[in-house]
């Protein structure tokens, strides 16, 4: 357990997948977002419930680009 997550931390930190990473996490989660949220973001709809949403959008890319990373690496 230990050893994957310091396997997990040293991949997420290598400094090419921390330019990466991010951006995939802005592609997809800007699409995600305008695709599953564009008529709220339009409309100037704006509270916490949303503000999650549109934040999970964002970090889900990142986590799984940064899963599929370390799953290479591990294996």
């Amino acid at each position: 357990m230990i050893t994957t997550l310091k396997t997990f931390v040293r991949v997420i930190l290598t400094p090419v997948h921390l330019k990466r990473t991010p951006l995939i996490a802005f592609v997809v989660g800007s699409w995600l977002n305008l695709f599953n949220h564009g008529d709220a973001l339009l409309l100037g709809v704006m509270n916490a419930h949303l503000a999650a949403k549109l934040a999970l959008n964002y970090l889900t890319p990142f986590v799984v680009s940064n899963a599929g990373l370390v799953a290479h690496q591990v294996h």
